[in-house]
């Protein structure tokens, strides 16, 4: 049984990067395919402990930046990708508004980090990056909460219906 679940993992992982390799052939794949690459590794939580999945995504995130050409999608892959191992742990926060707003945080501290270290080694003047860079959070925002019920429906859809046809029993 663990010799699938290492199996299952593996290509999962190799599903992921591919994901992420194939992101660069439009603009809004940037963004939508380190979602993808998430999602493909929702499995790997799910059977294994959170450390093989964190492993998962340290490997995708490596390979990613070796071998994927846009160097923004593996650094948001990069950046983003560790979420969906936390996210079980930030469900069980109640009252939901609370919760909310710790997946809030995480997401504009994450967003910080990632945006302010790209302009500070690109050299970006601050002043004409604001606009943008307000729009872009505020829409980040929305594609983050929304991916955040898709790995959800995702992790059900896994548990339900997709886990028994690798694993019987």
């Amino acid at each position: 049984m663990k010799s699938r679940k290492i199996a299952l993992c593996g290509m999962l992982c190799a599903l992921a990067v591919t994901l992420l390799a194939l992101g660069g052939m439009t603009g809004l794949a940037t963004f939508l395919s380190p979602l993808g690459a998430m999602a493909v590794l929702l499995p790997v939580q799910e059977e294994c402990e959170p450390r093989l999945a964190l492993t998962a995504y340290g490997a995708v995130a490596v390979l990613g930046l070796l071998l994927v050409a846009d160097r923004e999608l593996s650094l948001v892959y990069l950046f983003f990708g560790w979420y969906p191992v936390l996210r079980p742990r930030l469900q069980r926060i109640r009252p939901a508004l609370l919760r909310a707003g710790a997946k809030l945080g995480i997401y504009l501290v994450t967003t910080a980090l990632l945006w302010g270290g790209a302009a500070w080694v690109v050299g970006l003047p601050e002043q004409s990056a604001v606009p943008t860079a307000a729009v872009m959070t505020v829409l980040g925002c929305g594609l983050f909460f929304c991916a955040d019920r898709c790995f959800a429906m995702f992790s059900s859809l896994w548990r339900t219906r997709l886990r028994r046809r690798f694993f019987k029993g």
